[in-house]
């Protein structure tokens, strides 16, 4: 009997594991764990091939643009297993994802693999029984156009990447870096950051009105017959909003902004007797909407950060999970179509739970507008011919894969039912009052008669800028044109324009898909980079732009413009999609894009003729004539010009508050800053132990105390000015006059002699809770002894430590590690408390689970294997590699 297998690549474990119970033993699945092979950095290059065609960038751009590839170290034992694997197959199914991406891994595989048995390509978007079956039976030839584009896509980001980032460790700082969307996608940030630092309010009034339908007061009246209208009109001539300013503060022509003068003396005219107010116009028109279309990738990741308050990354994450336990479908997708199959599945659900009325008569059809190679797929939903409801999976998931698939499932289900359908009533009251033209105030009120899709889901919709002008859904009692209303309260409220809002992670990603700008599936990963290259931070749920990060847009802006023009990136995505379908040739679009065709100018052409600012003034922003912003990678400070300072001493800085966002530093903020008294050292005492000066101070890190040995900083003192006078005699001395023109010629400045460093001081941080204004001297020598002795621990002997660290404070015994509740800890507690502490379990995403079992080392990496207990369950690791023990299996049963 053959012993024979077919072997079955997939990328990942859990998806290999969930495909494999529905195969049946006649299959091997395995995973690959993603790309086992990429381009190397240079140094990375084998030494015969760093001088040659491929030294510059690891891709010979005069052949084609061939690319160098290695397989990386993660991969080598997962490519021997793999190669093992094969030997005993007679036929290779290489199931990675239907995309771009998993076509290239699948690429890789074959040019790596070099397989002698027949290979086929195995393609589906869920991962069910049916699905896999129809999967095998169906398999097809790999689709080079699309291993084309995704390696097209590679090779220009490694082109881009080591053309610019050497300008930006040039010009700006180490260790940043520029990208084909990164560089983009920080742009818009700091484009919006701009536009809220030019803006200028503008302020206005408007007035509300409690009216009645009958007369009444206190408890006796109606609370029914009251509704709140608001001022639209004087005199037939809008009353301005916030909507009706521009970003400079300037009025619409069309609209009458009211003073505070005026609606107050408005306000005391309505309440006076002889105003009044009667209805003249009564408008009712019918509501409908309709459901939102099923979800794709980005509208996926806008309602996990709007509905769930989940990253753009954590909603990728977590779907990547549901799909590969077979729960969803495939999460990276442009289209929002679904297949008659899953409509039927959604139709049927939905009249099971809510009613056939609530399910129009013919399924509803939805198409994108990105007709790119993702398009084939489906929207994404739940997976298999019938959907599993939240509540039928909630033994089986947990947390916020429960949170994700019932979104997925309301959404889903949402799109196939009917549409809400109510009535939108409006009415308008004329007031008339002394002194003033007829005012006019409206209300609406929306009844919703027929929820329809309501029942299942309702779409997140983004807070409007300028929302205070936004009226609510009132609830309007009967009423008849001509009729007299009872004035109950009026009241005058005065509002300012507001800024345009910041960028979220749902709306930036809105954005960059409305501009055709990357492809969704990057999004999350473009916003995680950004952000961990400190080019963005986040403050609440808004996007903040660092300082570094408009030096870098500024530079590229002036030197590499069209790598950040929107335009320019959206043509990039289409050439792209073309490449994909086949339409354009990979080597001769790379070849365009380096070298230049046409009008198009060339990246190679481009970096070899920069036309960049100075380093000094591209950092540098005038904030006034005597204040000048500086901006380095490691901080951002205000550089002084103190009048009638002497031109050769150092300028006063400023470094600027944390957490400061760039908006905030206005020229009077900047003032502020400049006038606000300088904390100086504050001498505490003598430290009886050495004899130094315990000094407090305010660096640039916050409030610290520290260590001045007197007599060296004496000794420095005076070496430092014996140097600068006999610089300052040797000048005078070769000094000489040019006898032809009289010129005074002054010798070149001696090069420095390196000054020795003296020893470094102990220093220590103050606590939150301290002022170095205040700190005494006994605290300042008890912050300076840290660590402190807790005592020993009585098992061990371990010496236990108590100290403050860059996150938070803490205790220490030997290599563990123990958080502290707070600072304070750190001087009260006792030995029976730490010891109280090592006791406990270890928790956190940063510390390090504990083992619940432990086995012989690994015979590949001489690492002993271990069981742990982590965030997320128990999982198998050998310190390098993680497996994560599948759900339902017994911890205790794991063996070798």
């Amino acid at each position: 009997m053959s012993t024979t297998k077919k072997l079955v690549i997939v990328e990942s474990p859990a998806k290999a594991k969930t495909i494999g119970k529905y195969l049946g033993d006649d299959y091997e699945v395995l995973a690959s764990v993603g790309h086992i092979r990429d381009i190397p950095t240079p140094k990375e290059l084998p030494v015969d091939m760093k001088k040659g065609p491929y030294g510059k960038f690891a891709v010979n751009v005069d052949k084609g643009f061939d690319a160098y590839y290695v397989v990386s170290e993660n991969s080598k034992r997962t490519v021997a297993e793999l190669k093992k694997a094969l030997k005993n197959a007679d036929e290779l199914y290489l199931a990675t994802d239907e995309d771009r991406e998993g076509e290239a891994i699948a690429w890789h595989l074959l040019e790596v693999l070099k397989p002698k048995v027949p290979v086929h390509r195995m393609v589906f978007h869920e991962i069910t029984k049916d699905a896999i079956e129809a999967a095998r039976q169906n398999t097809r030839e790999l689709d080079r156009a699309l291993v084309d584009a995704q390696e097209t896509r590679r090779i220009l980001d490694r082109l881009v990447g080591f053309e610019v980032s050497p300008v930006l460790w040039r010009m700006v700082g180490k260790g940043l870096s520029a990208g084909r969307v990164q560089s983009v996608t920080t742009r818009l940030v700091v484009e919006r950051e701009r536009e809220r630092m030019a803006f200028t309010s503008a302020s206005y009034w408007d007035l509300t009105a409690v009216l009645e339908t009958s007369a009444g007061s206190g408890a006796a009246s109606d609370a029914g017959s009251q509704f709140t209208a608001k001022l639209m009109r004087i005199g037939g001539t809008p009353i301005a909003s916030g909507r009706d300013f521009d970003d400079n503060g300037t009025l619409a022509a069309r609209a009458r902004a009211l003073s505070e003068t005026e609606a107050r003396s408005l306000t005391d005219a309505m309440r006076l007797p002889s105003a009044s107010c009667t209805v003249t116009k009564l408008e009712t028109k019918p509501y409908s909407k309709r459901p939102a279309a099923p979800f794709t990738t980005s509208t996926l990741q806008q309602e996990g950060v709007n509905k769930l308050g989940f990253s753009s990354r954590q909603t990728m994450s977590v779907a990547q999970r549901l799909y590969e336990n077979g729960h969803i479908t495939y999460m990276r997708t442009d289209s929002p179509s679904l297949s008659a199959q899953a409509m039927n599945a959604a139709r049927s659900q939905a009249v099971s739970m809510y009613g056939a009325d609530q399910v129009p008569d013919a399924p509803r059809l939805y198409s994108g507008k990105n007709k790119s190679a993702q398009e084939a797929h489906e929207a994404i939903r739940p997976a298999g011919e019938t959907f599993k409801t939240p509540a039928e999976l909630s033994t089986v998931l947990r947390g916020e894969e429960l949170k994700l698939y019932e979104l997925i499932w309301k959404r889903t289900v949402a799109s196939q039912m009917a549409d809400a359908k109510g009535q939108t009533a409006t009415v308008t009251i004329a007031a008339e009052a002394d002194g003033f033209d007829t005012a006019e105030f409206t209300a609406s009120g929306t009844v919703i008669t027929f929820r329809g899709f309501m029942n299942a889901y309702e779409e997140e919709i983004a807070v409007e800028r300028n929302a205070q002008d936004t009226q609510d859904d009132a609830k309007l009692p009967q009423m008849t044109e001509g009729q007299v209303l009872v004035l109950a309260e009026v009241t005058a409220k005065g509002h300012d324009t507001t800024p345009p809002a910041r960028y979220t992670e749902a709306s930036i990603v809105k954005k960059l898909e409305e501009l055709g700008i990357g492809r969704p599936s990057t999004y999350a990963s473009t916003i995680s980079t950004i952000m961990d290259r400190g080019y963005v931070t986040s403050k609440g749920k808004a996007l903040v732009p660092s300082w570094i990060a408009f030096v870098v847009v500024r530079l590229m802006e002036e030197s590499f413009a069209d790598l950040v023009s929107y335009d320019f990136t959206a043509a990039m995505e289409d050439d792209l999609d073309r490449i994909a379908n086949g339409m354009a040739d990979r080597g001769e679009w790379l070849k365009d894009f380096y070298f230049g065709a046409g009008e198009q100018r060339g990246l190679l052409a481009t970096a070899e003729n920069l036309i960049t600012s100075d380093k000094q003034s591209l950092n540098s922003v005038v904030i006034a004539d005597d204040i000048t912003l500086r901006i380095w990678p490691t901080n951002a400070y205000l550089e002084i010009d103190e009048p009638g300072a002497d031109e050769e001493e150092p300028k006063r800085k400023i470094y600027l508050p944390e957490g400061m966002a760039p908006d905030e530093l206005t020229e009077a903020r900047a003032r502020e800053l400049a006038a606000a008294p300088v904390a100086g050292d504050r001498v505490l005492g003598i430290n009886p132990d050495n004899g130094k000066q315990v000094v407090a101070k305010d660096g640039r890190f916050g409030p610290y105390v520290t260590e001045v040995d007197l007599e060296l900083a004496a000794a420095a003192a005076e070496a430092e000015k014996t140097e600068a006078l006999a610089a300052k005699e040797l000048a005078a001395a070769n000094t000489t006059v040019d006898p032809v023109t009289g010129e005074v010629i002054e010798p070149k400045a001696p090069k420095k002699k390196a000054k020795v460093a003296p020893p470094k001081e102990r220093t220590a941080s103050l606590f939150k809770s301290m002022d170095p204004s205040t700190v005494d001297f006994e605290t300042a020598l008890s912050l300076l002894n840290l660590p402190r002795e807790v005592g020993a621990d009585p098992e061990t002997g371990d010496m236990i430590l108590a100290q403050n660290g860059r996150f938070g404070a803490y205790l220490k015994k030997g290599t563990d590690t123990r958080s502290l509740d707070n600072e304070s800890q750190i001087f009260g507690i006792d030995l029976a408390g730490a010891l109280e502490k090592f006791a406990q379990p270890k928790y956190g995403a940063r510390q390090g689970a504990s083992s619940i079992a432990e086995f012989e080392a690994d015979p590949t990496s001489g690492k002993a294997i271990k069981v742990k207990d982590g965030r997320f369950g128990p999982y198998v690791t050998d310190g390098e590699t993680n497996a994560t023990i599948p759900r339902g299996e017994k911890v205790e049963e794991v063996d070798y």
